[in-house]
């Protein structure tokens, strides 16, 4: 397909300009009162970033006939994405003003990530949801709530270092960007709620249609997706009758993280019906 070679170079230039929200980020580190000119800079860059990015992700959707989650590649890439997208959202919501240096550095760590490992992109799926759109709804949806998971993970380990800088009173520049442990704590809830519901509409739908057609059901793929929403939805549980908050709460919230990013080796491996590609580079 002729168009994946531009669709690469539009990530590649997305992963720059979220690389370079980040340094711009690090630089307004380096003085107590982050100006206005330099929240404008970063968010520019990410705005820039994510709509470059949105063009090539939909130049790939265009060339596979579906949403672009046909590889580790794409899913990658989709949930880098969706932590952008949910960061314009939460970011303005609730003047966490340190959440866009903290989110450029992750999203373009997965970038990168994903466009320096060629094998993830060896092969993809045309056609990957039999042109059945309810079911590229329910993947969409599953991804985008590791998007909320993902941004989470982010202000737990905000949490985690506001306590850490409070406890050790190491009061330094990092620390007048950080909101308050109770803001994050609060936030951190509102973010896991919103993941968590994501999914279960995403599971909803998947099981609709599951339903009808037994035979069609992916278990391993299936297994996995459900064992991160029971993981979450027992953390907010727990969290909501407040047996598990603060430090440990965010703790908490990095580990299944990681273990939902692991989850997703399942989804991605238990697909079937690939056509192989090797894309010109």
């Amino acid at each position: 397909m002729n168009s994946l070679p531009l669709d690469r170079a539009l990530l590649w230039l997305a992963a720059l300009l979220y690389l370079a929200g980040f340094a711009a980020g690090c630089v307004a580190l380096t003085r107590r009162q982050q100006t206005t000119g330099q929240r404008v800079l970063l968010n520019v860059l990410l705005a820039a970033g994510l709509l470059i990015q949105t063009i090539g992700l939909h130049i790939r959707g265009m060339a596979v006939g579906g949403c672009p989650l046909g590889n580790k590649f794409e899913i990658i890439q989709f949930v880098a994405w969706s932590g952008i997208v949910l960061y314009f959202v939460v970011g303005p919501a609730f003047r966490v003003s340190l959440l866009g240096l903290f989110t450029s550095g992750y999203t373009a760590s997965l970038a990168f990530l994903s466009l320096m490992i060629p094998a993830w992109d060896a092969t993809r799926g045309e056609h990957l949801f039999g042109k059945n759109p309810w079911i590229e709804l329910h993947a969409a949806l599953a991804v985008f709530s590791y998007g909320a998971f993902g941004l989470l993970a982010l202000t737990s380990l905000m949490h985690l270092l506001q306590n850490w800088s409070l406890k050790r009173k190491q009061l330094n520049n990092l620390f007048w960007f950080l909101p308050s442990v109770v803001q994050l704590d609060q936030i951190n809830f509102r973010l896991m709620l919103a993941g968590e519901i994501l999914l279960t509409i995403s599971l909803g739908v998947g099981a609709a249609w599951w339903l009808r057609d037994i035979a069609s059901v992916d278990t391993p793929k299936i297994a996995a997706t459900i064992t991160v929403w029971l993981a979450y939805g027992l953390a907010l549980v727990l969290r909501w009758r407040h047996l598990l908050v603060s430090v440990r709460y965010a703790w908490v919230c990095l580990l299944m993280f990681a273990f939902a990013l692991l989850a997703l080796e399942t989804v991605n491996s238990s697909r079937h019906h690939q056509v192989i590609l090797t894309p010109e580079r």
